[in-house]
């Protein structure tokens, strides 16, 4: 078995560098049916699933103004939320590893039902801070909602990794459009404001536990018995502590990418809905623009996999960075609703080609006994950045306004883009193969 660790996607040769596969590689990389279709099903989880999502983000902090004094802590329940996604990960994820992915999958549905039920009881009652628990719990459920994409990884051929997370990932488009509509339909159906959409959250969670259902992952069985007779045959080494697997140069680069991805997305999502109603600017504005950013986010998936494949992972990575700084561009020009509709679409568009990238070359840097930790870590700093991003959005825009989040998030993709340039100067892995 090769060593994931040092494995080289296609689409990072050097230019000019042949990697045409054989024809019996060709036949071992196809997709069966039974392979689309699992990816399938698990699109339409990742579909429905980020619909939750983003009814969670999108009505929140405008629920929680409806009743709390301190607008500057409005994004505080979607906060731990993300708190939650990095709490829960690493015992999600090693649930996944020792009971399968999809008793783990559905213990987290259980999760997102409980969580939305916990945020709209603390809306009925107006207490915040059963809002904040709620979004404690439903951290658990959006820390198994962003494994689908490795999950993916493990449905298909290695060559077919890029497109399977892309595929998967492309489901959100079908959130963009399920998420903003049932906000915009359920806001005002109950009392208080946005009751019915947390009820509706539940009913999110509860399709995505029966769609589980008929999803065929690996076994934990048969995937214990691989990995112990590759040990035997002396083709599968020992799980490396999680230290040299975070000291890679690509991990650090992936996980710096996926960081700044995640939070300046979230940073400026989250304050968005406060920044545009603070311009008298109507309630259904800002889901429109919700919407608009979902669409960037997931539409882009559809050919993200075939880009990375063509033209390599750090430069479509590079071409995100490029998206969000225009995006950012958008922001400081005005504070008209097309700007904010601009603003926030090539913001969805920047992060789909960076976290998409990102996530790919994470699944270059580990064996298959070492996901479990290595998916874990990676996810605990994306989602300790994003929850620091969605709790700082609020407080901000409320102390500075929106000018300043977007000169700060300049900062951020600096960063990125100085990770994203140390990579590519790091030569290829001498054991790399096409």
């Amino acid at each position: 078995m090769p060593d994931e660790g040092h494995t080289r996607l296609a689409g990072d040769r050097r230019p000019g560098q042949p990697g045409p596969m054989s024809q019996q590689e060709s036949a071992a990389a196809r997709l069966d049916g039974q392979m689309r279709r699992n990816l399938f099903l698990l699109a339409c989880c990742q579909a429905i699933g980020q619909a939750g999502n983003t009814m969670m983000f999108a009505a929140t902090a405008l629920s929680v103004a409806t009743f709390y004094p301190y607008r500057d802590l409005a994004t505080l329940p979607v906060t731990m939320q993300h708190l939650g996604v990095m709490l829960w990960v690493f015992p999600a994820s090693l649930l996944m590893q020792r009971m399968g992915r999809r008793f783990g999958f559905r213990v987290g549905s259980v999760f997102g039902m409980t969580g939305a039920g916990v945020v709209g009881l603390g809306l009925y009652t107006a207490n915040f801070v059963l809002m904040c628990l709620g979004g404690l719990i439903l951290g658990y459920a959006v820390a198994n909602l962003q494994m689908y994409r490795f999950a993916a990884t493990e449905l298909v051929p290695p060559s077919h990794r890029a497109k399977a997370i892309s595929w998967v990932t492309a489901g959100g488009v079908v959130a963009g459009i399920i998420g903003p509509s049932l906000v915009r339909w359920t806001h005002d159906q109950w009392v208080p404001l946005y009751l019915a959409t947390y009820a509706g959250m539940v009913g999110i969670h509860l399709t995505v536990f029966i769609i589980m259902s008929f999803i065929s992952f690996p076994r934990v069985q048969e995937t214990k018995a691989a990995t112990e007779a590759g040990d035997h045959a002396g083709g599968a080494p020992a799980p490396r502590p999680l230290r040299e697997i975070a000291s890679q140069p690509r991990f650090i680069a992936a996980a710096i990418a996926g960081m700044v991805a995640f939070g300046t997305m979230s940073f400026l999502m989250s304050a968005s809905p406060l920044a545009i109603v603070a311009c008298n600017l109507p309630h259904a504005e800002a889901h429109w623009v919700i919407f608009l950013h979902v669409m960037g986010m997931f539409v882009p998936a559809f050919f993200t996999g075939n880009l990375i494949t063509r033209y390599g992972t750090t430069t479509v990575m590079s071409w995100g960075i490029g998206l969000l700084l225009l995006g950012v561009a958008a922001g400081l020009a005005g504070m008209t609703a097309w700007n904010f509709r601009v603003a926030l679409t090539l913001n969805g568009i920047g992060w789909n080609f960076l976290f998409v990238g990102a996530t790919t070359l994470v699944t270059t840097c580990y064996r298959p006994n070492e996901r479990g930790k290595a998916q874990a870590l990676n996810d605990f700093m994306v989602f300790g950045t994003t929850a620091t991003a969605s709790f700082m959005a609020g407080f901000l825009q409320e102390r500075l306004g929106w000018y300043p989040l977007n000169w700060f998030s300049l900062f951020l993709l600096a960063v990125a883009a100085a990770a994203v340039f140390w990579l590519r100067l790091q030569p290829l892995p001498r054991h790399a193969s096409s």
